[in-house]
């Protein structure tokens, strides 16, 4: 198993993550191998000053290279600088939003734009009306003339530059137009704006197609759209929702949330609550929360992520919000082809097959594997395995 060396197996998970945008120029293995040495175990506060301090040196280098007309060393440092500013705030995570975890957002969106401004052809900045709001995007041109266009939806802690490595570069380069964008719940919107995660995914995606359909160089006949980490849930939700998708793509897929709930008190030794979901009694939340509390990763997951996301407060909230994350209810409303994958060894996606056995239309299932060096969550470490069943699929579906 991969280890940088971080002496907390938090950080190390956190630090890993970063290695993803690595084939694309986000990040490089040294710089974050440099910093393990320098962060103890369970400092945040010494995690989040190195990291930013990484991408601050890196931001500076950067315009130095610009405003030297340097422009490719530019953009690859403005790269891995906005990938560094986003690895410092996650674990900082929790309502209210710590300051920290504002600035460093704001650096890192700032950032990652510099960077958007010296590919060629630049990305395009998106701001989409939704609801008394906006919403905000990217746009990247996969080249002259009307084209296919891929959507690409988040799921809970990632941010839409990250995209970028995950999902937009690679269908660029095969000829796609490319949208990503946060929802509520999700990056900017939740935040900045403090809008929390919701169900009805495919009133968001349908605001996202609104604004981006009048666009005339979209073929409107072959729009996809791709969720990865809790994005396989919401992506097949807005399928089901809206028949301006004529592609779906879930990474993982998954189903129900009250089953993932039930999952999770049997892991906790819980198993006399599960009759009762999705009405947790109130007397359960201090125990539940005293096991939370000794588990630093399980703390992160629900309470300072999780309770965040979703603005609640409680462990008995929190269920009840998360059963009105349904798929049961709609997903006989997919009528478009779809593919569902499954890493092997991703607990997320243990439902995958679940949702791939209910869809009624056109389907495809890919599992993914640890022999290929795919069988993580959202097969992080080796995308391009992902990027090349996925697409595959994809160019096959939309060939002319």
């Amino acid at each position: 198993m991969l280890q940088l060396g971080f002496n907390d197996p938090q950080f190390e998970v956190w630090a890993q993550r970063a290695l993803m945008n690595i084939a694309e120029g986000g990040c490089e293995l040294g710089e974050v191998l440099s910093l393990a040495p320098r962060i103890p175990a369970g400092d945040t506060d010494i995690w989040y000053r190195e990291w930013c301090a990484l991408a601050n040196r890196l931001y500076e280098q950067a315009g130095e290279c610009r405003n030297k007309g340097h422009l490719i060393s530019a953009r690859q440092l403005y790269q891995r600088a906005a990938t560094y500013y986003r690895t410092s705030y996650p674990l900082l995570f929790g309502a209210p939003t710590d300051p920290r975890v504002l600035e460093a957002y704001r650096n890192e969106a700032r950032t990652f734009h510099c960077a958007t401004q010296l590919f060629s052809p630049p990305i395009e900045v998106q701001t989409m009306p939704f609801e008394n709001t906006t919403l905000p995007g990217y746009f990247y041109s996969g080249g002259h003339g009307k084209r296919p266009l891929l959507i690409c939806t988040n799921g809970y802690d990632d941010t839409l530059h990250t995209m970028h490595y995950a999902h937009a570069v690679s269908a660029q380069r095969r000829g796609y137009h490319v949208l990503t964008f946060d929802g509520p719940g999700q990056g900017a919107p939740l935040i900045e704006h403090g809008l929390t995660l919701r169900p009805d995914w495919e009133n968001v995606v349908g605001a996202v197609l609104d604004h981006i359909l009048t666009r005339p160089d979209i073929d409107a006949s072959k729009v996809a759209l791709t969720g990865w980490s809790f994005g396989g849930f919401l992506a097949p939700r807005a399928a089901a929702g809206e028949p301006r998708i004529k592609a779906l793509i879930a990474d993982p897929g998954q189903w129900d949330m009250t089953a993932a709930i039930a999952g999770m008190l049997k892991r906790m030794g819980a198993e006399d609550l599960v009759a009762a979901l999705p009405n947790v009694p109130e007397e359960a939340n201090a125990p539940i929360m005293q096991a939370i509390e000794h588990n630093p990763a399980l703390k992160w997951t629900l309470v300072q992520r999780g309770f965040w996301v979703h603005g609640v407060s409680s462990f008995t909230e929190y269920v009840k919000a998360l059963a009105e994350f349904t798929v049961s209810d709609c997903v006989h409303q997919i009528q478009c082809p779809a593919f569902i994958t499954q890493a092997e060894n991703d607990p997320i996606a243990g439902a995958a097959d679940v949702l791939f056995n209910a869809i009624e239309a056109p389907k495809t299932f890919k599992r993914f594997t640890a022999q290929e060096g795919a069988g993580d969550h959202c097969e992080a470490m080796a995308r391009s395995v992902y990027h090349q069943h996925a697409y595959d699929w994809l160019d096959t579906l939309f060939k002319d």
